[in-house]
């Protein structure tokens, strides 16, 4: 497993524990966040993402993601995941993490369902 593989396996880890400082040391100071197609940065910061994660996914009890594949390329994860917020109703998720030098991830891309 690649260092890129591991922190990224680490966030997945900590987010399905709602582990907010563990999911959060996963990343860069100055991390970014954008939705594909448009390329809208949706977040900017490691404080922007506590506070999203904060209260939008870790205060959900059913909250968990499924690893469904796993692609590396370099310094770069793709993963798609089947995902609940509620524990009953599921969508699929394609996320590609760049993780930097230091081994943290520094630019998310989530992939929109067309």
């Amino acid at each position: 497993m690649t260092a890129a593989e591991r922190i990224v396996q680490a966030q997945l880890d900590a987010y399905n524990a709602r582990d907010l400082a563990a999911f959060i040391a996963c990343y860069a100071e100055d991390v970014k966040v954008y939705r594909l197609p448009s390329m809208a940065l949706s977040l900017n910061g490691r404080a922007a993402l506590a506070d999203h994660y904060a209260n939008k996914r870790f205060n959900l009890p059913k909250l968990h993601a499924a690893l469904l594949h796993h692609i590396v390329q370099g310094s770069r994860v793709i993963d798609h995941e089947d995902v609940t917020l509620d524990g009953e109703n599921r969508f699929r998720a394609v996320v590609i993490y760049d993780v930097n030098a230091d081994g943290l991830i520094a630019a998310v891309w989530f992939v929109d369902a067309e």
